[in-house]
């Protein structure tokens, strides 16, 4: 059994999205992303399905042209592949599910690149 806190040592930085893995388990990576408001995360695909969970805040997320806003506890899926973006409406954290076969470096190298 692990145990972790989306809520709890929150370090938000002015100039980049923070991001941090704070739980691995056999099936899934769990992802917690600072976003300031106004940040952006450019367009970009996974090659897995992910889960996006707004923790607190609210974003505009774009999934293939079109736009849907995120409320504080809103939950999402996404299929593989699709062309998706993130840009903060608010201070927002989220907690993105990645499966246990894809990378964080892959969404460090997406934040690095916005």
């Amino acid at each position: 059994m692990q145990k972790i806190s989306f809520t709890e040592n929150l370090e938000f930085n002015d100039k980049k999205i923070v991001t941090q893995v704070l739980l691995e388990t056999s099936f899934s990576k769990e992802i917690r992303i600072l976003l300031k408001k106004g940040q952006l995360m450019k367009e970009h695909k996974a090659p897995f399905p992910i889960i996006v969970h707004i923790v607190k805040g609210s974003i505009d997320f774009g999934v293939e042209g079109t736009v849907h806003v995120l409320e504080q506890g809103d939950i999402i899926t996404l299929a593989a592949n699709i062309p998706h973006d993130l840009l903060a409406k608010s201070d927002s954290i989220i907690r993105l599910t990645l499966s246990k076969l894809d990378a964080a470096e892959r969404v460090e190298k997406v934040v690095a690149d916005s």
